[in-house]
C-alpha cells in the first residue's frame, strides 16, 4: 500500500469533493442535539448530494483563494481530504491575528485508522507555520476525534428558549435609533457591516469567508419558513441585525415558536432594542435562540432571569497552538505575571515543547526558553483551550491537565489569561 499526502490539483477537486460528507448527503454531525441548531428536531436532515451545478460551484471556491486543501491517496486513488481556510481570530487585546481554519475533513470508510487524517493534520500544520499561522482552530462535528491532534475547546455556545408571556424586561425604558424589517438584499449588504463592528471587540470572533451572506433569500425554506431579517439603525447607520424564522408547525406543542437563527449588535441599544421585539412578536408565544453566547448579557435584563432556559450547550471553537512562542505573543494579558512553565513533547509541532519563561501583561507578552526549573506543567491542548481566557485554569488542573510545581502558579497563570465576557464567536466553519 503506497500512501501519498499532498495539495490537490485542480483535475483532481471533483474526486476530493466527492468524499466529503455533506457533499454526498450523509450526515456530518454526530447524532445528538447540536446547539447551533434551532429546530424541533434532533439536528437537520443532511442534504441532498450535489447536482453537477453544485459540484462545479464548490470546484471554484476550492481554487479562490485562502483556501488551501489537502489530500490523501492511497495507491493513486484520492480517499481522504482535508482543508485550511485563511482566517483572523480575535484575541485579547481586543487584536485580529492569523489562523487556519480547519475544514471539509474526511476519510472514506474503507480507509480509516491508517493514519490518513493524522497525515493531513500534519501537512496543513506544516503549511500553516510556513504562511505565519500560530494559531488553528476548527468547528468539531464529533467531539472525541481532534483532541488527539493538540485541539482543544476554546469557546462554548448554547441554545435557549423563552416563553414570550415571560419575557419581560425588568427596566422597559426605551432606546435609541430605530427598527426597520428588511428584505435579503438589504440583509446581505448590513451583516458585512455589523459582523466587521463586533469583532473588533468580540474575543473569539472570526472573520467571514468572501460570499458568507451572499445565499440569504426572501424565499420559504419548506415548512421552516422564508428567513425574515430586523436591522437596527443609530444616526442612519445600521449597527445591528437579526435573522429570525416563524417556521409551521403540524403539533400544537412548537406551534407560535419563532426561532432567532442569528442576532448581532455593535452598541447595547442595538441590542436592547432587537431582542424587545424579537421577544414580544404578534402571535407567537416562545423564543428559540440557538448558537448564542453562555453569557447573554439578554439574562440579565429579564424581569425573571430564570425564564431563559438554555436546552443545549456544546463547545465551538476547538483551538491548537502551532507556535508557542508566536502565540503568546500575539495577545495581551491581565496584570503582569511572570511564570516558567513546562510544555511535553508536541509530535506535530516539536518546537512548542520545553521549558518556557513566559512575562505576560498588559501591553502583552514573551515566551523564550530557559533551563529554570518549570512551575507548572501544561500540555498543549490544555493551552489551546485558556489561551482565549474562556476556561477555568484551575478547572482543568482539578481534571488532571495541568501540572502545578510551585503553589499558586496555576492560580497566577489563570489570572493571566482569562477575559471577560467570555469568548464567543457567532459561526462555524
Amino acid at each position: 500500500m503506497t500512501i501519498e499526502i499532498r495539495p490537490i490539483e485542480r483535475a483532481e477537486v471533483r474526486a476530493y469533493l466527492q468524499v466529503l460528507p455533506y457533499v454526498n448527503g450523509l450526515p456530518h454531525w454526530e447524532p445528538a442535539p447540536a446547539a447551533w441548531h434551532g429546530g424541533p428536531e434532533a439536528w437537520p436532515q443532511p442534504p441532498a448530494p450535489a447536482t453537477d451545478a453544485q459540484l462545479d460551484a464548490f470546484a471554484e471556491r476550492v481554487f479562490g483563494g485562502g483556501f488551501f486543501p489537502q489530500a490523501a491517496f492511497v495507491d493513486g486513488r484520492l480517499v481522504g481530504g482535508s482543508a485550511m481556510l485563511a482566517m483572523d481570530i480575535t484575541v485579547p487585546g481586543p487584536r485580529a491575528v492569523p489562523m487556519g481554519g480547519v475544514t471539509a475533513t474526511a476519510v472514506v470508510a474503507t480507509h480509516r485508522r491508517r493514519g490518513l487524517l493524522r497525515g493531513m493534520m500534519q501537512a496543513m500544520f506544516d503549511a500553516a507555520l510556513a504562511r505565519g499561522e500560530a494559531l488553528a482552530g476548527l468547528s468539531a462535528s464529533e467531539g472525541g476525534i481532534y483532541g488527539r491532534y493538540g485541539f482543544g475547546p476554546a469557546t462554548r455556545r448554547t441554545r435557549w428558549e423563552i416563553e414570550r408571556a415571560e419575557a419581560a424586561f425588568a427596566d422597559p425604558a426605551p432606546t435609541g435609533g430605530d427598527l426597520e424589517l428588511v428584505g435579503a438584499a438589504a440583509a446581505r449588504a448590513a451583516w458585512p457591516q455589523v459582523h466587521a463592528l463586533v469583532r473588533r471587540e468580540r474575543v473569539g470572533e472570526l472573520s467571514p469567508q468572501p460570499g458568507r451572506w451572499d445565499r440569504l433569500s426572501d424565499e420559504s425554506s419548506g415548512t421552516a419558513g422564508p428567513m425574515r431579517y430586523l436591522v437596527h439603525r443609530t444616526g442612519g447607520a445600521v449597527d445591528g441585525i437579526a435573522q429570525f424564522r416563524l417556521p409551521w408547525s403540524s403539533t400544537v406543542e412548537h406551534t407560535g415558536t419563532l426561532v432567532v437563527e442569528a442576532l448581532e449588535a455593535a452598541s447595547p441599544d442595538a441590542y436592547r432594542a432587537l431582542w424587545g421585539l424579537l421577544l414580544d412578536f404578534d402571535l407567537t408565544r416562545r423564543v428559540v435562540a440557538p448558537a448564542r453566547p453562555v453569557d447573554e448579557p439578554l439574562r440579565w435584563m429579564l424581569r425573571s432571569p430564570r425564564a431563559m432556559r438554555v436546552t443545549r450547550q456544546s463547545d465551538s471553537l476547538w483551538l491548537r497552538i502551532l507556535d508557542l512562542a508566536g502565540a503568546i505573543g500575539s495577545r495581551q494579558y491581565t496584570g503582569e505575571t511572570g511564570l516558567t512553565v513546562e510544555v511535553p513533547p508536541d509530535p506535530m509541532c516539536p518546537g512548542n515543547a520545553g521549558v518556557w519563561r513566559l512575562d505576560l501583561g498588559p501591553s502583552g507578552g514573551s515566551c523564550v526558553r530557559t533551563g529554570a526549573a518549570p512551575e507548572v506543567t501544561i500540555g498543549i491542548q490544555a493551552l489551546g483551550s485558556l489561551f482565549l481566557g474562556g476556561h477555568s485554569a484551575a478547572l482543568l488542573a482539578a481534571a488532571g491537565l495541568i501540572r502545578e510545581r510551585r503553589a499558586g502558579a496555576v492560580a497566577a497563570l489563570g489570572r493571566a489569561l482569562r477575559h471577560d465576557p467570555e469568548p464567543f464567536n457567532a459561526f462555524v466553519f
